[in-house]
């Protein structure tokens, strides 16, 4: 049973204990109502605490049992609640740690509740596209407010308890306790053993003086916020009908809501996310439990944008890093770029001053590799060249002591052939940062052939430290992300030639869901990164055709926002991207001198082409074994590239499209002349699941 069931006297104490949240699976909603039918019968017994061992009260449901039979199978969580809220002797939840989803639930359920400081409390079912089910809607607003209970709902974001057990008239908490929880609940229990009536959250009322105009307010708010997400509105009418109907109409309200937006392709596809962000961290072959190297201090090589933005993700972690640079002025620009950063912060409220001093007073600079050597890890950061590289690496054999973590932050090149600079390949791994680095979730972990299982076990961890979202990838040219954006890219150039406009092209994919179209994001990453990366392809790979635009633009000298143009105008100092006759001009000579005639090109199928362009190159990275499953790029795109989250990823939405009509399409594609027959060949992994009627995921 994974609740267990003691007598402290005349207190009866229920602690769940399923690690590692205490998730309420149907094992401990079984142990709960087990435990309270005991208290009940027991004479002796005049008070029951409901509490949970380890690190959580309880952090709701059980992920594991998520589409299972034993999710839904009673006692289901509305029946554990009714339990407790009928119970005729006091309930006393003893919240500490973590308190969320269907564990703030259960709490609300209870007659009373006492809390420890630095509780994290929860409501985030609208993360993964749902409205609480088990009456958090209901009951959260007659406790905290209208106003604070929907904020918490529809931002899904944990407050601490002492901010909770500060707002005036609340009456989530009865008590917060400092010290022994337990000793305090068992205590407050026997304060209350004999008072009558129960108090319940069900009784209380939930008002709001504006009634329906603030809930149209509201919902016009999340509308614009979330305009592809339908779980954010319907948290807006949940809440509403707490004050607007009895609480059992509420209740059913919820409920209804709750199961209508399981079956939506938003909430299917944030699920998957959910799974997915869990899933890339399990790597078959590196148990759990392999040794990991303790990471105390951090060189990163080179303080240009890449480095600079690593740094801050360390110094953010409270991990002491040492910059090294071959010039001062270098060092200078780099760090006056990471205190800008911070300063920006400080002014929008994101930054205190104190911890802005005490994330800059970890910082050291050097130009000189003596002062690294002690360094646990290293991350060079240097120009994308595999010759910069071998010299990097080389010294960093010679100077870093035995035991250090050598890695990469290279975004194309072999990873084995960087590691045979060095005599402890074992030591080197990739570590691909995106940038803004300081902001961006993604980290491609690039796992070489000599690669410790120690060294990615340490890395894998490192990642959560700094609060990345950490992918594996085997070595390939471009790993998982980079691979596949060649592919989309070069289908946005062929678009150009066939009758297109940068900004026609962008805006059907912006439509679709992504953050950014192809052209501006060049412009942003800077169109010159490309260009040198292409020069290297027109050698590797002679056979690969790309179109010439990009080319012909970079010969303009219009690399993007940094130059002031590229596919687009900008205006100095602003980033808003102006259509570019210019850019048009040279894109229609070019289209002549091929002897191409323009065509009108549909939105659908821009966006075809260039996201089942993703979808192949993904299915060859799987075929390879580059990435481990499907779900590992969805969360490469989704992190790192913008993806639309309410689509789930690439693969995932190739699924929900249907493999076979995906397959259609790229048969339909390779016909046009204009475009390459060869990469339109559907890898032998999609054709083989779209004839089986299978899915990738």
């Amino acid at each position: 049973m994974s609740a267990s069931y003691e007598l402290h006297g005349d207190v009866a104490v229920i602690t769940l204990n399923n690690p590692p949240v205490n998730g309420l699976g149907y094992d401990t909603r079984k142990g709960i109502t087990d435990g309270l039918e005991r208290a009940q019968d027991d004479l002796a017994v005049r008070a029951i605490v409901i509490t949970g061992a380890g690190k959580a009260f309880s952090g709701g449901a059980d992920i594991r049992e998520f589409g299972s039979p034993k999710a839904v199978q009673e006692p289901n969580l509305l029946s554990v609640i009714k339990m407790v809220e009928n119970c005729d002797k006091p309930v006393v939840a003893a919240i500490h740690s973590v308190c969320m989803g269907g564990g703030l639930e259960l709490a609300l359920g209870c007659h009373y509740r006492v809390a420890a400081p630095g509780t994290q409390v929860a409501l985030p079912e609208v993360k993964i596209g749902l409205v609480p089910g088990a009456g958090g809607t209901q009951r959260l607003p007659r406790v905290i407010g209208v106003e604070n209970a929907l904020n918490m709902i529809v931002s899904g974001d944990a407050v601490k308890s002492e901010l909770l057990a500060s707002i005036p008239g609340q009456k989530l908490f009865d008590r917060l306790i400092e010290g022994d929880l337990l000793a305090g609940a068992l205590a407050f229990a026997r304060e209350v053993a004999d008072q009558r009536p129960l108090p319940r959250v069900r009784d209380l009322k939930a008002e709001h003086p504006q009634g329906p105009g603030y809930f149209q307010f509201a919902r016009n708010t999340v509308k614009a916020m979330a305009r592809h997400f339908p779980a954010p509105a319907k948290c807006v009418d949940c809440v509403e009908a707490a004050t607007t109907q009895r609480f059992d109409e509420g209740l059913a309200f919820e409920r209804e809501q709750f199961l209508n937006l399981m079956l939506t392709p938003e909430c299917a596809a944030l699920r998957h996310a959910f799974f997915a962000e869990r899933a890339a961290g399990k790597i078959p072959d590196v148990p759990e439990d392999t040794p990991t190297r303790e990471i105390r201090k951090v060189a990163v090589i080179g303080a240009g944008t890449m480095g600079g933005g690593i740094t801050m993700n360390f110094l953010n972690a409270g991990i002491p890093v040492v910059i090294l640079e071959m010039k001062q002025e270098a060092l200078d620009r780099g760090v006056g770029v990471m205190r800008q950063n911070y300063e920006s912060q400080i002014k929008k409220g994101k930054l205190k001053q104190d911890k802005y001093e005490q994330r800059m007073a970890l910082l050291s600079t050097t130009l000189s590799y003596d002062d690294i050597r002690d360094a646990d890890l290293v991350i060079e950061a240097v120009f994308e060249d595999i010759g910069v590289k071998e010299q990097v690496f080389r010294k960093l054999d010679e100077v870093m002591k035995p035991g250090a973590i050598l890695a990469s932050n290279t975004s194309t090149l072999d990873l084995n052939k960087i590691a045979s600079f060095t005599k402890r390949p074992a030591d080197v791994i990739g570590m691909h940062f995106f940038s803004p680095a300081n902001v961006m979730k993604l980290l491609e972990v690039i796992r070489g052939e000599k690669t410790g299982k120690d060294v990615l076990a340490t890395v894998m961890k490192l990642a959560k430290v700094i609060k990345k979202t950490a992918v594996v990838s085997g070595v390939c040219d471009g790993f998982i992300g980079n691979r596949m954006i060649e592919q989309y890219s070069r289908q946005a150039g062929f678009l150009l030639e066939e009758g297109c406009t940068p900004e026609q092209v962008d805006k059907a994919i912006e439509r679709f869901g992504f953050a950014m179209g192809p052209f501006r994001m060049g412009d942003l990453a800077g169109n010159d990164v490309g260009w040198y990366i292409r020069k290297r392809r027109y050698i590797e790979k002679p056979h690969m055709r790309y179109s010439k635009t990009a080319d012909l633009l970079c010969e303009m000298g219009r690399f993007g926002q940094k130059t002031g143009a590229g596919w687009y105008d900008y205006k100095p100092g602003k980033r808003d991207a102006i259509a570019s006759p210019v850019v048009v001009e040279m894109i229609e000579k070019h289209r002549a001198e091929l002897g191409i005639t323009p065509r009108k090109i549909s939105d659908e199928e821009i966006v075809e082409r260039l996201v089942f362009a993703l979808v192949n190159e993904g299915a060859r990275i799987l075929e390879e074994g580059i990435a481990l499953r499907a779900s590992d790029i969805d969360m490469v795109y989704l992190t790192g590239y913008g993806f639309p989250l309410f689509r789930g990823g690439p693969m995932r939405y190739a699924d929900t499209v249907g493999l076979f009509n995906v397959v259609q399409s790229m048969k339909r594609f390779a016909k046009n002349p204009h475009d390459d027959a060869q990469f339109w060949q559907p890898a032998a992994l999609l054709a083989r699941l779209a004839a089986e009627g299978k899915t990738f995921n």
